[in-house]
């Protein structure tokens, strides 16, 4: 008992903790009066001294005899004195809690509000800001909504547009590892950079981002993904086609496959955004300002939270000069198909069978312009690119080339991907993607179809061979011969794969020609093996004919991944 009575009076322990956790603030290294800015919280006279205003410094700094402007009231005043505590002060600067004494200024003009350097508080009728929701409010942040938003000492109704959640994820994040990086810089030099660059800022704590609201910059030239409302999470991209992603939704949802989400953690706060706030009445407000959103229209006896959103102004916003700059956009797609594949090539730098031409269908309508597309980036579900050289035909089929190569077969999907701003009136087709560098290779020559042998004739006397039987075949050896098939080696050639893609993406279906001819019935070599000469390993076996010129059918249950072109041997 003794010694927790002693422990109350350690002090010097108590000093030593706060030393340990508490920062001191950032405040402006070169507080200048050119940015003063002034909180008013109170203002009343004294007889004989005249108007005293008392608050605190946001920015910049004051001195006595220089002038000060009251933005609502559109009027200046000299400062006659300041004073700090009850002691009369030479000048004041940011975090400082003041009077300022004023002559010839009716106190009943002013409770609250700000006063600043002449010329520096603007009356504005929109603002930018970065935002982020209130974790204890319950209703959802739609865009379009009108809000209470409270600016310094004045509350105005406006209406609120969120947008940006990826984008400034990803600034963020990029801003976050440049501060490490020169942190890590300046520790390696031993140098403190704490107070080495003037800061302007117009709300008090210099450093806010301790409040979760870091200072960016917003660029009027970046493009945004277009978004219906506030994000509560942010989207995760799970790495198979980042252009799902499709336009970001209410609740953080895309159109991606399997659609996950980032999940929000109890420790975890709402992703931030930017926020256009149009003023039904404008304010004078510096930017810089913390503001605060509010739906004060909510019952009052609700056990509910009622603040909405809070941020920062970061850029003012004009809706009759302003309107349609932000570059907002919405990603599209259009799908095609490969109906017909151009000439074989096998590539100089990997040996790879590649098609650098490909022909396409399912895209566009036969009485469409194709001009207007021509050049156009079209992509493969390999990710490889090319572009659209013409159409082809008059049934909307069209050219593509790919100056890579390709290994798209047929019937393989063609992805026609692109970007539209909502701010278009032309509605433009937009692409980021480029064409890659060329991969030369050498064409591969098809093979020389061979010509049907009817007979043979020799020594003046024709050797006529019926159902792949020589008629001078001993007849003991015409069992064996007749399991080869009429004008057949038993080598035929892979001229198609179609069929379902398994998992190891292979397809379960081969065109082969050259194993039969028209007149061979092949519904009698039904279920005989067949294998790949280039990949023994795969099997098959003939599951009919195929069409009415000698192909067949080969079912490979396993896949195939032959290219077109290549042999197969049909076992006996």
């Amino acid at each position: 008992e003794k010694n927790a009575i002693t422990g109350t009076h350690n002090i010097h322990g108590l000093l030593d903790i706060l030393q340990s956790q508490i920062r001191a603030p950032s405040r402006d290294a070169k507080p200048s009066p050119d940015r003063f800015h002034f909180a008013v919280d109170h203002c009343f006279p004294i007889k004989g001294q005249g108007t005293v205003l008392t608050g605190t410094c946001l920015s910049g700094s004051a001195r006595p005899n220089e002038m000060v402007e009251f933005p609502t009231l559109a009027t200046q005043k000299k400062i006659k004195g300041l004073q700090m505590f009850r002691r009369k002060a030479n000048v004041i600067q940011q975090g400082d809690r003041a009077g300022i004494c004023v002559s010839n200024f009716d106190a009943k003009l002013m409770e609250r509000g700000i006063i600043a350097s002449p010329g520096t508080v603007k009356l504005i009728r929109g603002a930018i800001a970065v935002v982020r929701k209130v974790r204890f409010f319950k209703g959802g942040l739609n865009s379009g909504a009108k809000f209470h938003v409270s600016v310094g000492h004045t509350t105005v109704m406006a209406t609120v547009t969120f947008w940006g959640a990826r984008e400034i994820a990803a600034q963020v994040e990029k801003k976050e590892k440049e501060e490490e990086k020169n942190s890590a810089f300046n520790t390696t030099k031993g140098k403190d950079k704490s107070g080495s660059q003037p800061l302007g800022k117009s709300s008090l704590g210099g450093s806010a981002d301790l409040a979760g609201l870091p200072r960016l910059k917003f660029d009027w030239n970046q493009d945004f993904l277009h978004q219906d409302n506030y994000l509560e999470t942010l989207p995760t991209n799970d790495g198979h086609n980042e252009w799902n992603d499709g336009t970001l939704t209410r609740n953080g949802s895309e159109n991606m496959e399997g659609g996950k989400q980032a999940s929000l953690s109890a420790n975890k706060l709402p992703p931030l955004h930017w926020a256009k706030l149009e003023f039904l009445t404008p304010v004078y407000c510096p930017m810089d300002s913390l503001v605060i959103g509010s739906r004060l229209d909510t019952e009052v006896n609700a056990n509910a939270c009622r603040l909405a959103f809070s941020g920062r102004l970061v850029e003012r916003y004009d809706a009759k000069t302003d309107n349609g700059k932000i570059k907002t956009y919405t990603k599209k797609e259009k799908v095609g198909t490969v109906c017909r594949l151009g000439d074989p090539f096998r590539r100089s730098d990997d040996n790879k069978v590649v098609r650098y031409e490909v022909f396409g269908t399912d895209l566009f309508k036969k009485e469409t312009n194709m001009s207007q597309f021509v050049g156009l980036v079209m992509e493969t579900d390999r990710g490889e690119i090319g572009s659209i050289q013409s159409s082809f035909g008059t049934s909307g089929k069209f050219r593509v080339n790919f100056p890579a190569g390709t290994e798209a077969k047929e019937g393989d999907p063609l992805y026609l991907r692109f970007k539209r701003y909502a701010n278009d009136p032309k509605k433009a087709i937009h692409q980021d993607q480029s064409l890659p560098r060329a991969r030369p290779g050498y064409r591969i020559d098809p093979p020389a179809k061979k010509k049907k042998v009817r007979g043979k004739i020799s020594n003046g006397n024709a050797n006529v061979v019926e159902n792949g039987v020589d008629s001078k075949t001993p007849k003991g050896d015409r069992k064996a011969s007749a399991n080869i098939p009429n004008g057949s080696n038993g080598v035929g050639e892979i001229v198609k794969t179609k069929g379902d893609i398994l998992q190891n993406g292979k397809r379960t279906v081969a065109i082969v020609s050259g194993l039969f001819s028209m007149e061979d019935d092949i519904s009698k070599h039904k279920g005989r093996k067949v294998i790949s000469i280039t990949t023994p390993e795969e099997e098959g076996v003939i599951d009919g004919s195929f069409g009415k010129v000698g192909k067949c059918k080969v079912l490979f249950r396993d896949g195939i991944s032959a290219d077109v072109g290549s042999h197969v041997k049909m076992l006996s």
